[in-house]
């Protein structure tokens, strides 16, 4: 057994603020916005599940609409919950994959969204196994088109700051 003077070699403490936290608290952040997707996913956000619930609210927000129109608005709604579902887990993957670094790049965006639709493929597969669900080619490219648009949101965020391999330009005050 070691022994040392050292009040913090006994009494060691996380530091939060440590890059290596703060990237494992990143991936972490993804893995459980992928473990959300993978919930509606399931049997429970099928589209006859919700029908009832979303229609039910429709209703009450548009009483004169016809009920075909209250289907097709249920069905954007899922497509809206499509597109928010993967805009925040391209988010998080590209914030993610540039920590500890700052600002934005190309590689990190294309990675991100290379993640994303691999992971948007692999649910529609698994999507497959689930009696009352079926895959759609057409969800897995709104899943990673909306990945995209993250990217892009993220650029816009972030094109202010600096991005690795870029050095600042001061502008010259003539005097």
């Amino acid at each position: 057994m070691f022994t040392t003077s050292s009040s913090r070699a006994r009494h060691p403490t996380i530091r939060w603020n440590n890059p290596g936290f703060s990237r494992l608290r990143a991936w972490l952040l993804v893995l459980l916005w992928a473990a959300v997707i993978f919930g509606f996913s399931t049997d429970t956000f099928s589209s006859d599940h919700t029908q009832t619930v979303v229609v039910e609210i429709l209703q009450v927000l548009l009483p004169h609409a016809p009920a075909p129109t209250l289907l097709t608005l249920h069905d954007f709604v899922r497509k809206c919950a499509h597109f928010g579902n993967y805009f925040v887990f391209g988010l998080l993957l590209f914030r993610a994959i540039r920590m500890p670094e700052k600002g934005w790049a190309w590689r990190w965006a294309l990675l991100a969204v290379l993640i994303a639709a691999l992971y948007a493929s692999s649910d529609e597969i698994h999507q497959m196994f689930v009696p009352s669900r079926e895959a759609s080619i057409w969800d897995a490219l709104l899943d990673t088109g909306s990945a995209a648009v993250a990217q892009w949101v993220a650029w816009l965020a972030t094109r202010h700051q600096s991005s690795p391999g870029v050095e600042e330009v001061s502008p010259r005050v003539p005097g």
